[in-house]
């Protein structure tokens, strides 16, 4: 058993990945079976606590990887929290914009954003994987990545200000032309039995809300293409990349309710968020022309670039009132079947 336990799994010992699980598993099943068995509308104050709550666990881990891994490790755990956890935030718009579009009340949005956690888990899971497998193989691909943060940066500041349009999302397209949609929400159900209208025969039916559930998936993987080599930007080490995505997502969907209450306060928080993916881009080719930037460096800059955006933000919309109701979580807007 000491033997399996000490097994090498992705270039950590099997008994790390273990205790990383546990440690997930536990939080979960807090959130879910303790603090939120029934469906409840969170508000501000209990998000920030439970948000609190999951940077604690998340600084404790990372404390933990620093004496266990050493400073580097440490270091680079820490970084990639960060650039995952402020890349996500910008992922908060869109999903505010999701539960918006389909009219889903506050009392449900936490139960999307759970079932929603589990997916992202499998989902970040394969593509580092495939990641640290391309990386390990071919060295260059660290280039591909580097160029592809630089470009989505450049696009990023391009477009800051370009509002999607569900309504034209292709995967809602597809998802409504190949399921069978009810009209409205049926309570904290992704699927129910109701008679077909052409037979009578009772069927099964999705709602809104997995429809949601859908979009706010397709939401993460999206987002994960830009965060993921970002992180490896950072480090090469899959444990790493990986405890460090789920623990800031983990902390971010906490968060979710507090932020989306105040989204219109962050308005210039993508210009910054764009300039931190240029800047982790292009850390990669400056490594033949001046050495390895230090990881502390990469922290300071991040930090420097995030907290400028937030204050830049905060200054520019002050006494700005509450955001529109397109991006307003839980505001009316009521969805085709």
């Amino acid at each position: 058993m000491t033997a399996f336990l000490l097994t090498p799994f992705l270039g950590q010992a099997v008994w790390l990945w273990l205790v990383f699980a546990a440690v997930v598993v536990a939080l979960l099943a807090l959130d879910l079976g303790v603090l939120h068995r029934d469906d409840h509308e969170i508000g501000v104050r209990e998000s920030l606590w439970l948000s609190g709550g999951y940077i604690g666990a998340a600084t404790l881990f990372g404390g933990w990887l620093w004496w266990q891994l050493g400073t580097q490790s440490g270091i680079d755990y820490f970084t990639g929290f960060l650039i995952e956890k402020s890349l996500s935030m910008d992922n908060v718009f869109v999903i505010a914009m999701i539960f918006s579009f389909f009219a889903i009340p506050r009392q449900y949005q936490h139960r999307v954003l759970f079932w929603g956690i589990l997916g992202v888990i499998v989902l970040r899971a394969l593509m580092i994987g495939l990641g640290a497998a391309l990386v390990t193989q071919f060295s260059w691909v660290l280039y591909l990545f580097g160029a592809f943060l630089v470009a989505t940066g450049i696009k990023m500041l391009w477009m800051a200000d370009h509002t999607p349009d569900l309504e034209k999302n292709p995967l809602l397209r597809w998802l409504r032309g190949h399921l069978r949609v009810t009209p409205g929400l049926h309570g904290k159900a992704f699927f129910v039995r109701a008679p077909h209208p052409a037979t009578g025969r009772a069927v099964t039916w999705v709602t809104p809300l997995f429809l949601a559930l859908c979009m706010v998936e397709f939401a993460d993987l999206i987002f994960a293409v830009d965060s993921v080599p970002a992180i490896f930007a950072i480090t090469t080490d899959p444990f790493i990349v990986y405890t460090s995505n789920i623990f800031a997502i983990l902390g971010l969907r906490a968060l979710y309710f507090a932020l989306a209450a105040m989204i219109h306060r962050f308005a210039y928080l993508k210009y910054a968020l764009a300039l931190v993916l240029v800047f982790i881009g292009g850390k990669i080719f400056l490594v033949n022309l001046v050495g390895k930037i230090p990881s502390l460096v990469s922290l300071g800059v991040t930090v420097g670039l995030i907290a400028g955006g937030v204050l830049v933000s905060l200054w520019k919309t002050r006494g700005a009132a509450a955001g529109t109701p397109e991006v307003q979580a839980g505001t009316p807007h009521a969805p085709r079947p």
